[in-house]
């Protein structure tokens, strides 16, 4: 049980932290969409992982 809810916590807060960083990141037009896929990437690598999406998102545009 207590392990269900460590991964249900942890996903919540991968999504607050995506949110969050789509409010502060509007401003300069690049938002990473939140989706299964990203949040799973910040969900297992976290901020690295944020990092990396951010990255990924400056490279290809």
């Amino acid at each position: 049980m207590k392990i269900i809810f460590n991964f249900i916590k942890r996903f919540v807060l991968s999504a607050f932290v995506l949110y969050g960083y789509n409010l502060f990141s509007v401003n300069f037009n690049m938002i990473v969409p939140i989706n299964f896929i990203t949040l799973g990437v910040v969900f297992f690598l976290g901020a690295p992982g944020l990092v990396a999406l951010v990255l990924f998102k400056i490279v290809l545009l």
